[in-house]
């Protein structure tokens, strides 16, 4: 199994997708943790299916 680019990192009040390969922060601050999003960000990243996750995530902060 190749290593993940994207992963979740707890973080005071949620969640945060860390990119390994860029060393930074990606995306906001989850108060879940986005599961979906990141198996769809290691795995095909469809464009359309990543966008929908993130206004979902960003949904379920408010």
């Amino acid at each position: 199994m190749s290593r993940r680019r994207y992963v979740a990192r707890g973080v005071p009040g949620g969640y945060r997708i860390w990119d390994t390969k860029g060393h930074r922060w990606w995306g906001d601050l989850y108060e879940l943790c986005p599961d979906a999003l990141l198996t769809e960000l290691n795995g095909p990243a469809d464009q359309a299916r990543v966008t929908a996750l993130l206004k979902r995530y960003r949904a379920l902060k408010r």
